[in-house]
């Protein structure tokens, strides 16, 4: 194999990942992530799949507490920062400190901002720049990534 070889598979390969290149303190197998989740968080956590708009339960949640990572359990928001934006999905306007990284992503013809849990590299949703104040962000996060732990 020659080196013009050697490049393009790289990059065929690092297009076709499906999480970026950040080193997780919570890994496993794919057979493993398989068996730790149902197959709803499976499609939407490890293969950055999307829930139907309006429905999931915690959509309507309003007690205080915290969402966490379904794949982890890494807290993620706090109730103080969910709202209603409308678009059917959980939406929050920040997220807690170190809880999240984003990475782009342009899949099917759109230019996005995608959401993963720092911890496990869990696809949760995406964010964009049309949120509430203070932030003027929306995390469209996907119901079935989290948890809801009341207070």
């Amino acid at each position: 194999m020659n080196r013009r070889h050697l490049l393009t598979l790289a990059a065929s390969t690092a297009l076709a990942a499906p999480f970026p290149a950040f080193a997780y303190t919570v890994t496993h197998t794919d057979a493993q992530w398989q068996k730790l989740l149902t197959p709803a968080q499976y499609n939407i956590l490890r293969q950055a799949g999307t829930e139907a708009p309006f429905s999931s339960p915690l959509l309507t949640e309003t007690r205080p507490g915290v969402y966490n990572c379904a794949g982890c359990a890494l807290p993620l928001f706090s109730a103080k920062t969910k709202y209603d934006s409308g678009e059917g999905w959980p939406s929050f306007w920040a997220p807690l400190p170190n809880a999240i990284q984003t990475s782009g992503d342009n899949s099917f013809g759109m230019d996005r901002t995608e959401v993963h849990c720092t911890r496990c590299g869990s696809h949760l949703g995406h964010v964009f720049p049309d949120g509430p104040p203070p932030t003027g962000q929306r995390y469209c996060i996907d119901g079935v990534a989290l948890t809801f732990k009341p207070t």
